[in-house]
């Protein structure tokens, strides 16, 4: 083992550099054998720092969950059903409410599925085209909410209603 001295002086410095040379040259070179791997990498202590930060506990000792600011999740929600052609009224409810007014017209009428199915399709539609002329209704008022006179409005003048 080698041992460091303090080299102060000009010849001290020069002894020292003789000496860290001849050392440097006695030092055999080895290979690295290969080791079975124990696991993963070791965290570095900068991540446990940050670890310990985030789960330190808040007032009663809990953390309050994240929350979206207003808005962003309606955006996206609008974006999702946008892209989307899926029916939005689930089938077994729709199919209840067919059968339900079906029955004070007639009695034991049947439906084919298909014929269900075509129903809702054209139900939707409509309500998608409704809504839309009601946002214009609202966008007009200079209001970004719908109301119900807006519903009212977009059917008047659609001539659905007198």
């Amino acid at each position: 083992m080698m041992a460091i001295r303090l080299c102060r002086s000009e010849e001290d410095r020069r002894n020292c550099l003789r000496d860290l040379k001849k050392n440097y040259k006695e030092m055999a070179r080895t290979k690295q054998t290969a080791r079975k791997s124990t696991g993963g990498k070791v965290p570095r202590k900068q991540l446990e720092i940050k670890t310990a930060r985030i789960r330190a506990p808040t007032m009663a000792g809990f953390r309050k969950p994240h929350r979206y600011r207003p808005g962003t999740v309606a955006l996206r929600d609008i974006r999702h059903y946008q892209k989307t052609t899926e029916l939005l009224i689930l089938k077994l409810p729709f199919q209840r409410l067919v059968r339900e007014i079906a029955q004070g017209i007639k009695k034991d009428m049947r439906f084919q599925s298909h014929a269900v199915v075509a129903l809702q399709e054209a139900s939707e539609a409509y309500l998608v085209g409704l809504f839309q002329d009601t946002n214009l209704c609202a966008t007009h008022a200079k209001r970004v909410t719908i109301m119900p006179k807006d519903i009212q409005l977009a059917r008047r003048i659609r001539g659905e209603r007198a």
